[in-house]
């Protein structure tokens, strides 16, 4: 017999938990990466944010008594592998910071994604209250993707400016060589 309606809300829910706790041990890691003071704190305040995220998870699954285990969220795997390998590479300063950005804002919009879907079945369920506590989530996830804009267009233009420094040296250093 297939799997209904609610077996996927079930399923979906099972993913976000994973994806969130997943995140949480994820986050200190990028805010130990940051160079910048404000993105730092914007982890950190977002990792206090997403353990939030995994007890309103928990209430909803205390309301279906429901285990919220048994699901491994592949796709958050996947990016926060990805953002693991930004800080491997061998960018520094506000070079960095824009790299952890990116995976950051990736992580956010994967995550509005998922959340706008769930809510869209528990209304589709009638489970109004569920819905209501995803809504809030979802809300916090799209102000911590504007947020992480707004230090985007800030840290930008300080790590073109670095990248600038660091290019124009290097030319100045080629120009020596061939003069020599």
């Amino acid at each position: 017999m297939s799997k209904g309606f609610k077996e996927l809300y079930l399923d979906e829910l099972k993913d976000l938990y994973n994806a969130e706790n997943q995140l949480v041990k994820a986050l200190p890691k990028m805010a130990k990466a940051a160079s910048s003071k404000e993105l730092r704190s914007g982890f950190e305040e977002h990792l206090e944010q997403t353990k939030g995220h995994v007890r309103r998870l928990e209430r909803i699954f205390e309301m279906l008594n429901e285990s919220p285990k048994g699901k491994k969220c592949k796709g958050m795997e996947g990016l926060i592998e990805e953002g693991s390998e930004v800080m491997e590479e061998d960018f520094d300063g506000a070079v960095l910071d824009v790299a952890l950005i990116a995976a950051a804002q990736r992580v956010e919009h994967y995550e509005i994604a998922g959340y706008g879907t769930v809510r869209a079945l528990a209304e589709e369920l009638g489970q109004s209250e569920h819905a209501s506590l995803l809504t809030e989530t979802l809300e916090e996830e799209k102000q911590t993707d504007e947020k992480l804009t707004k230090f985007a267009k800030q840290i930008n233009a300080e790590a073109k400016k670095e990248s600038g420094k660091a290019e124009g040296s290097e030319t100045t250093q080629k120009k020596a060589k061939r003069v020599a």
